[in-house]
């Protein structure tokens, strides 16, 4: 017996290839969607569509040139570690010119030749340029120029840019600003929640032609999402790897207990650590191997004002920072690789400044190094953390003398700094 006739599946449901029969419409991808499809009727600005490594960006794509009208003429650009004379060549040859060979000026020339043809003979041109966070800020510059090619009426050339979260620094940088006067939308999809992510499972399962609402049980769904963190690509292979476990094991159900197999399987630690949510997976490995009474600090992360994670930490030091390596993983241009530390012993826990770019602040005042005491608010950026002492024990007085000494240490610091 087989893979798929042992779960009653037409066809497999979780593989990889991008395949827009298989695109789950959550609101985020219909959104997105929605906004390229403005670019057909609104011709003028760029769309930029960003989202994680996995999020279904080229599946989305597919599915949006599938569904183009016969006036509308596209170019697909994937390949972006480009020069710009390079970039204009894989326009001008999607859109069938053999143009090698050819002086940058000659290059322009022909694509705004082909340009004004199609507006006059009543077709759209769009130019969709995917992984464009790979594009350097010359052909960056060469897109805003093209995109200025213009009839009497209207512009002739719509652009659509996807591509990973690195696309919006990019975009946000100083030397953007006139690239970003002409970006109409910006859209960033995110991981599925909770509830699309069983959705999701449930939809591409009825897909490959399986009947039973209950293949994966319920304890399954939660370990699934915190194992992937909501992203499409990494729910893909944990399911099907856990799918391969229960059938070579004759099992017809998957429990949560398989997906914890599969995870082992696949190990997780390296993959994960790629796309973005390792520290995910480092938490879920604590609640399972570690005893809960041997946390005795724990983090709450504000974005905005909003709860998006929770940790705890035994004795020891942690690092705060955007690189996926930090225990406290915050990816955001405000924090630095390697912005803080934070230092429990027995006393309590020390917050520590490692020569971030934009520092790190209890309310107003900025710090270098201070003694938490419980509740504190930690600012980096528009990210807050709240340090509570999970032993609960009183602030006393051993401590604010602590406090005094360090603040004071700080202070001479800072006066020697500005003598100097």
């Amino acid at each position: 017996m087989s893979y798929l006739e042992h779960f009653e599946l037409t066809e497999q449901p979780f593989r990889l290839t991008p395949d827009p029969e298989f695109l789950y419409w959550s609101k985020q991808h219909a959104r997105a969607k929605a906004y390229m499809e403005s670019t057909i009727w609104l011709a003028d600005g760029f769309v930029v569509i960003t989202g994680e490594i996995g999020s279904g960006k080229t599946t989305l794509l597919q599915s949006f040139l599938s569904e183009l009208d016969d006036d509308v003429i596209y170019a697909v650009v994937s390949q972006t570690q480009l020069s710009p004379t390079q970039f204009l060549q894989a326009i001008l040859t999607e859109f069938g010119f053999k143009p090698f060979n050819k002086r940058k000026v000659e290059l322009l020339d022909m694509l705004n030749m082909f340009l004004i043809e199609q507006y006059s003979n009543g077709k759209k041109v769009v130019l969709i340029v995917d992984e464009a966070q790979n594009l350097s800020t010359k052909v960056l510059e060469e897109i805003r120029l093209i995109s200025g090619i213009e009839t009497h009426k209207e512009k002739v050339l719509r652009i659509i840019l996807a591509g990973q979260p690195e696309l919006k620094e990019t975009l946000d940088s100083p030397g953007m600003k006139q690239l970003v006067q002409r970006v109409r939308l910006r859209f960033h999809i995110g991981p599925l929640d909770r509830r699309e992510t069983r959705e999701y499972i449930e939809r591409r399962l009825a897909i490959g032609g399986h009947k039973n609402p209950d293949l994966f049980a319920d304890d399954s769904f939660e370990v699934i999402y915190r194992f992937s963190g909501g992203v499409p690509r990494l729910i893909n292979t944990l399911c099907d790897t856990a799918l391969l476990c229960a059938f070579a094991d004759e099992k017809k159900v998957i429990e949560a207990i398989d997906i914890i197999a599969a995870a082992e399987e696949l190990n997780w630690q390296e993959h994960e650590s790629i796309t973005g949510v390792y520290e995910q997976l480092r938490q879920l490995e604590k609640d399972l191997r570690r005893d809960q009474d041997s946390y005795v600090t724990r983090i709450e992360i504000r974005t905005d004002d909003e709860l998006v994670d929770v940790l705890n930490f035994p004795l020891g030091r942690v690092i705060v920072g955007r690189s996926p390596d930090n225990e406290v993983y915050i990816k955001s241009k405000f924090v630095s690789r390697h912005h803080a530390q934070l230092v429990s012993d027995e006393s309590g826990c020390v917050v520590e400044d490692l020569n971030s770019t934009n520092g790190v602040f209890l309310g107003e005042k900025q710090v270098k190094k201070y003694r938490l005491r419980d509740g504190d608010k930690i600012s980096l950026g528009v990210h807050e953390l709240t340090y509570h002492d999970l032993r609960r024990n009183s602030e006393s007085d051993s401590s604010v003398t602590i406090n005094e000494e360090i603040n004071e240490n700080d202070s001479s610091q800072d006066s020697a700094v500005n003598e100097t």
